[in-house]
């Protein structure tokens, strides 16, 4: 027990000296989000909590230093993110994940690796992290935030359609800055509730 409160400190610890202030109060409003989902949604604690205290390790890189590192480390990078490089924060977060803060739990760094973008056919614990991501508590600006927060603990996938329902219909008015997998993850889920909306 000892040790493992000493690895969850030790990860906290170096977060505060990698993160803006801003950036920490938010991942450790995610974390604490992505805990209490988890135990709504029947998902393993410990992978939400670490999801929610690494998906951000990468955020406050230099945006140039990310591709630089990407290249680098041989870490896939598309055109599209080479001109949005804030989007690498999630793959690049996902590496350092593993060689930096020691996490070899793939899930997890799965739902790192996709908590910006999502994608179709998500795992829970990817929801999780995606979800707690949106709706944190220090987040204000977003859109239907008070349905859609209501609505992570009892349909997590209704959240996820309706986090990117918003999320396309922000970036629709600018499409060049419209990821294909954020638009990939809104097709699958759209039709996903609405496949189930016919059942009835």
């Amino acid at each position: 027990m000892g040790k493992t409160k000493t690895i969850w400190a030790e990860i906290e610890e170096k977060l505060k000296k990698e993160l803006t202030e801003n950036r920490y109060r938010h991942t450790m409003g995610v974390t604490y989000t992505a805990c209490a989902l988890a135990m709504v949604h029947g998902a393993d604690l410990s992978q939400a909590r670490m999801g929610g205290l690494l998906h951000d390790c990468a955020k406050c890189i230099p945006n140039s230093e990310k591709i630089e590192i990407c290249k680098k480390k041989k870490i896939p990078v598309s055109e599209f993110e080479i001109e949005h490089p804030v989007l690498l924060h999630a793959k690049l977060g996902a590496y350092l994940a593993k060689k930096e803060y020691g996490c070899d739990d793939q899930a997890v760094l799965d739902a790192i690796t996709w908590h910006t973008t999502g994608r179709p056919a998500m795992t829970l614990l990817e929801k999780i992290v995606f979800v707690s991501d949106y709706i944190e508590p220090n987040r204000e600006k977003q859109p239907n935030l008070a349905e859609i927060r209501k609505l992570a603990f009892s349909d997590i996938d209704q959240c996820m359609y309706l986090i990117l329902r918003d999320t396309v219909d922000y970036l629709s008015e600018n499409p060049k800055s419209m990821d294909h997998t954020t638009l990939s993850a809104y097709s699958y889920y759209k039709k996903l509730i609405r496949a189930r909306e016919t059942e009835f």
